[in-house]
């Protein structure tokens, strides 16, 4: 190797050290924010694998190293953002360790180094893929976070002339963090224009947006999260068909349906009927108690539904729902602003009256 150049040795050097770097991070994530065994692995040992060098080449690594005189430690670029949110992070250093693969693939083609090029390659291309699983695991898990709270679904048949649109603004400023679509009647290009529309104005607001029952709406209009019930398409098969970062709810009324739901793959369970209910007659009604009784058998986030009002909400917030949904004591009310502030500030008087939304700061999100 002394035909080899000391800069040529420094450049590989300083890109192993990024690749490790990144990857590490990387794999961080990966071990303690989503606690996810099979992604952890698979960056572990994409990053065993190619940061893995023999102790001659080690050691040439090492002579040639000069931190103190490497010009790019203190290189700033203008308009460099530091500050970042997960996301930001994961694909920063997911973007660093690509780089770094792509040169090393370069330099491992000197004959004198004994690298393999390709393992570089195939590892890159890898990483594309293990980065797009990441994030999208990452804005799943922050979505079922900010399910809490207020949930209002704003049924069509419920509208009474008044525009989805507008019913949406004044419910996001009442106060509510979770806006489900559920179109029942109309057409299909109906049903999907509204849904357009209100998913905009969900991600402008940093409020969490779930479309109802269709697979169809769902895939078109990539809203936060899809919810089905039991005589829906089953759990199982949805989340073969649903991108990552959509979070999916089912419906249940049942200890076993409860249990089956969780297997299957849901993401957050909405559970009821609480009361009885004008907006589904024919819905079974099970109580509050089935809320606590799931909660001790299923570890998902649990939203009470049916029958729901300022009268009997305390009541569901008392058996552990991180969630209530509500139709008609939001839609059926003249004012649905005011409506949706006294159901709101029921949850804030249990949360100890933080601040914003459901407790949260009122800052518009940068990342949903």
């Amino acid at each position: 190797m002394n035909e080899l150049s000391k800069d040529k040795f420094r450049i590989i050097d300083a890109n192993i050290n990024r690749l490790g770097e990144g990857l590490r991070v990387l794999e961080e994530f990966a071990r303690m924010t989503l606690n996810d065994t099979v992604l952890t692995q698979k960056l572990k040992e994409m990053r065993h694998n190619t940061v893995k060098i023999d102790a001659v080449l080690y050691r040439n690594l090492l002579d040639s190293r000069d931190a103190a005189g490497d010009i790019g430690s203190s290189m700033d670029v203008e308009g460099e953002n530091n500050s970042r949110d997960t996301q930001g992070i994961i694909v920063a250093n997911a973007k660093r360790a690509q780089e770094s693969f792509r040169v090393l693939e370069e330099m491992a083609k000197i004959q004198a180094l004994n690298l393999n090029s390709e393992t570089y390659r195939d590892a890159r291309f890898g990483l594309y893929t293990l980065e797009k699983e990441l994030v999208a695991r990452i804005l799943r898990k922050d979505k079922l976070e900010r399910l809490k709270g207020l949930y209002v679904v704003i049924d069509t048949e419920w509208l009474k002339g008044r525009q989805p649109d507008a019913v949406a603004r004044q419910v996001i400023k009442g106060g509510a963090g979770v806006i489900q679509l559920r179109c029942k009647e109309g057409s299909y290009r109906e049903f999907m224009n509204i849904a357009g529309d209100l998913r905009d104005i969900c991600r402008e607001n940093g409020v969490i947006f779930i479309v109802n029952d269709s697979l169809e709406i769902a895939l078109a209009v990539k809203p936060d999260g899809l919810h089905v019930g039991q005589e829906d398409i089953p759990v199982v098969d949805l989340k073969q068909l649903l991108p990552l970062d959509m979070i999916l709810g089912c419906s249940v009324s049942a200890l076993d349906e409860a249990k089956k739901a969780l297997k299957d793959g849901a993401d957050y369970l909405g559970v009821g009927a609480m009361y009885a209910t004008a907006t589904k007659k024919t819905a079974r009604v099970v109580g509050p108690a089935r809320i606590k009784q799931i909660k001790k058998a299923v570890d998902l986030p649990i939203v009470a539904i049916g029958g729901i009002n300022r009268d009997n909400l305390k009541e569901v917030i008392a058996a552990g729902a991180d969630s209530a949904a509500v139709i008609s004591a939001v839609m059926g009310a003249e004012d649905i602003e005011k409506a949706t502030r006294e159901l709101v500030n029921i949850f804030r008087e249990r949360e100890g009256g933080k601040s914003g939304r459901n407790g949260r700061s009122n800052k518009k999100r940068t990342n949903c």
